[in-house]
């Protein structure tokens, strides 16, 4: 029954069937009774209350399931709902982070583009490596210097880019090991004939993906220029002093012995009355004596020693004008026509010694050039000991000198930069960097024994620089030649005060 209640359709199909069957009955047998009839009420009756039980039952059971319908419904939008407010706050917290990725990105860029200005504002050559040698970083100042641009660079090996640098491969490997800077100070570059001089510090970069290292380089010629002037003066300064010294302790005998050779050749003249007196008192023939000195060469052995004494007397004069005691008047001077005449003097002094090496002298000297206040034979001695050592080099460097290229020498004049500058060239064999950093020192010398003084240059830098308040200067490369470089101020306020 009580699956009848929960199936009304079904409940339906029973009570119709009960109501036809006795409508059957009474037909078969041809007549309905009273009792009949009320059977068949009361069943309607009981049937029409299952049914509207049935359909009651039906109904709540609807309704609940509405309800629970609509609960799980409510439910879902409700999970839906928080599906969706979670969805939105995670798009959000997506929008906010890649608005931070975004900002961070801009910010990376931006410190990027800041950082490559600074390093490509700085005058120093930046080279980033890694541990391999190849270049990651190439700045605007290695650009200029050495003419590579950065897109041909980067990626290469530092060894193949610059051939020549002084930086291996194994060196940035070792520095990075280590985990220690190094630095090369005063490197020079002789590819031309400006001396200059590069300071490469190599600092390592200590990194966990990728090792690798910074090399910066500087040009230090200005600094090494100055400190080598600086030196330079201290030297002169101190030598000058010493040089003195040196001059009239030598002085003192040296007179003595240039004294005493002129009264031994007076006394030993048979000419002389004192002589011929005192030989008569000790009944001694002069001539005879004079016969025997001439035969023993006892004269020329005098004159050899009265010649070194004058060679001493003029090294003492030199030493003396050395150390500041030389002063001497100065005038307004040509230095065109100090420079043609200079250069007669010169031919004279080696007019009498042909030599297939003498060599070629070439003038370039600007027209007008002003007067300048100075010595005009101090300025003269200077020019004179420059062509001098220049001959010497040229002769020294004759076997050596190859057959297309003649010995030369180059005197240049002009103005510049408010100086009157000076320069006397040769295509020699040139100097050392240890000989070049000397060459003004006093007493020092390239020559052997007894060919020279070692004054000469350094007498001539102390006349350029203390007398005229000038500056003298050489550039040299082995095997290219040397050029000395003279600067007078024309400023006549720069006068010293000692040239009055």
């Amino acid at each position: 029954m009580t699956a009848l209640w929960r199936r009304p359709s079904v409940m339906l199909a029973q009570v119709s069937w009960m109501l036809a069957a006795p409508a059957a009955m009474a037909n078969q047998s041809g007549r309905i009774t009273d009792n009949g009839i009320a059977v068949v009420i009361l069943i309607l009756l009981v049937l029409q209350t299952l049914l509207i039980i049935g359909l009651q039952r039906s109904r709540l059971h609807n309704k609940r399931a509405r309800k629970s319908l609509k609960e799980s419904q409510k439910a879902l939008e409700q999970r839906i709902h928080e599906r969706t407010e979670s969805l939105y706050k995670i798009n959000n917290l997506l929008i906010d982070e890649v608005a931070r990725h975004e900002a961070t990105g801009h910010l990376l860029r931006e410190t990027k583009e800041y950082l490559q200005s600074m390093i490509n504002s700085m005058p120093s050559i930046i080279i980033g490596v890694d541990a391999e040698g190849y270049i990651t970083h190439w700045n605007a100042a290695a650009e200029s210097n050495f003419e590579i641009f950065s897109s041909e660079a980067l990626g290469k090996n530092i060894t193949h880019v610059l051939p020549k640098f002084p930086v291996s491969r194994e060196t940035i490997a070792h520095i990075i090991r280590a985990g220690e800077p190094r630095s090369l100070e005063h490197t020079r570059n002789n590819e031309d004939d400006s001396n200059q001089y590069y300071e490469i510090t190599i600092y390592p970069l200590i990194a966990n993906v990728r090792p690798g290292a910074v090399i910066r380089v500087d040009d230090v010629t200005l600094r090494v220029t100055i400190e080598n002037l600086m030196i330079q003066n201290e030297k002169m300064y101190s030598l000058g002093e010493v040089a003195a010294g040196i001059a009239h302790e030598i002085n003192n005998p040296l007179s003595v012995i240039l004294q005493n050779v002129q009264n031994i050749t007076r006394r030993l003249d048979p000419h002389f009355a004192g002589n011929q007196k005192e030989a008569q008192t000790l009944a001694l023939d002069l001539q005879q004596v004079d016969q025997y000195l001439r035969q023993r060469d006892i004269y020329q052995f005098l004159q050899y020693i009265r010649e070194a004494g004058e060679r001493s007397a003029n090294i003492v004069t030199t030493m003396l004008a050395f150390s500041h005691q030389g002063q001497k008047a100065n005038t307004l001077i040509d230095i065109s026509q100090l420079i043609h005449q200079t250069l007669t003097l010169n031919q004279n002094l080696y007019g009498g010694k042909p030599d297939t090496q003498t060599p070629l002298i070439h003038t370039d000297i600007s027209n007008n050039l002003p007067p300048i206040k100075g010595s005009g034979p101090e300025l003269q001695q200077v020019l004179l000991n420059l062509l001098r050592n220049a001959r010497q080099a040229l002769g020294n460097a004759a076997s050596d000198t190859r057959a297309d290229q003649a010995p030369c020498i180059w005197i240049r004049a002009r103005v510049q930069e408010g100086d009157l500058v000076i320069e006397i060239q040769d295509n020699g064999p040139g100097m050392s960097e240890n000989v070049r950093r000397h060459i003004f020192e006093p007493f020092f010398t390239t020559k052997g024994v007894g060919s020279g003084t070692g004054l000469g240059l350094s007498v001539s830098y102390f006349i350029i620089s203390e007398r005229h308040r000038g500056s003298i200067e050489v550039k040299s490369v082995p095997g290219r030649g040397s050029t000395f470089i003279i600067k007078l101020p024309l400023n006549e306020t720069r006068v010293p005060a000692n040239a009055q």
